[in-house]
């Protein structure tokens, strides 16, 4: 099996090994079924779509998503009040305990995937040498990271706010092969993000795993092609390169 791995490899944190994004709507629809009474003339599902609208447009902008990602409590109070002054909401009181009780019960349900933590057991009894590469600020990242222990797979951790820059910026690849002593050509890495870890990883002569989490396969409006796709972290330990 060993035989099959490269010098080094670097893994995303979030949708790769732990499940973040999964269950976001639900939370949303649980929150806003709570202040639904402080709301009148307005359904949980108009507060819902409401929401769903402007929290995409605001995670579309890539300058929106790193600051976002850098400071969740912000970005979970400007989703719900810009969802509310969008559909003319008054109440900007009640928005940011919205947003405050969201990124409260997001960070509450997060799970490693299933095989995940198995996954990383095997890679840290093989010769690889592994770094978890993740966006995000620094206290969140590495409460997860404390909470599962998940530091002791790892022989270097690149945390975005604690470095300076986050993918894809080339620099967060070559610092974190470099922490390794491998080459680009050494190396494989593997996350859920097409830009992140496949497209700009790929430019640098990295092969780009996809964690596919959703099972759906390329967006097909998508140019990205990574060099493999799996759909749970254990099919890392069967691919054949």
């Amino acid at each position: 099996m060993f035989s099959r791995f490269p010098k080094a490899m670097l893994i995303d944190l979030d949708d790769t090994i732990i499940a973040y994004e999964s269950g976001s709507r639900d939370i949303w629809r649980r929150i806003c079924q709570r202040y639904i009474d402080d709301l009148p003339g307005w359904t949980v599902t108009q507060l819902i779509e409401g929401i769903d609208s402007y929290r995409r447009w605001f995670w579309s902008d890539p300058e929106r998503h790193r600051l976002g990602r850098l400071n969740h409590v912000n970005a979970g109070h400007e989703v719900a009040l810009g969802a509310f002054r969008q559909m003319g909401i008054d109440s900007a009181d009640i928005a940011r305990r919205i947003g405050d009780e969201y990124v409260r019960k997001r960070l509450e349900i997060v799970r490693p995937f299933p095989g995940a933590i198995e996954t990383l057991e095997t890679l840290r009894n093989s010769p690889v040498r592994l770094a978890m590469v993740t966006n995000g600020n620094s206290a969140g990242q590495r409460a997860k990271i404390n909470r599962f222990d998940l530091a002791r797979f790892f022989d270097y951790i690149l945390v975005e706010e604690e470095f300076g820059v986050g993918k894809p910026d080339e620099r967060v690849y070559f610092h974190a092969l470099k922490k390794l002593d491998a080459k680009p050509s050494d190396a494989w890495i593997v996350g859920d993000n097409l830009e992140w870890e496949v497209a700009a990883p790929q430019r640098l002569g990295i092969t780009a795993i996809w964690h596919d989490t959703r099972g759906r396969g390329l967006p097909p409006e998508s140019n990205v092609r990574p060099d493999r796709i799996i759909r749970a972290l254990p099919e890392l330990l069967q691919l054949e390169m």
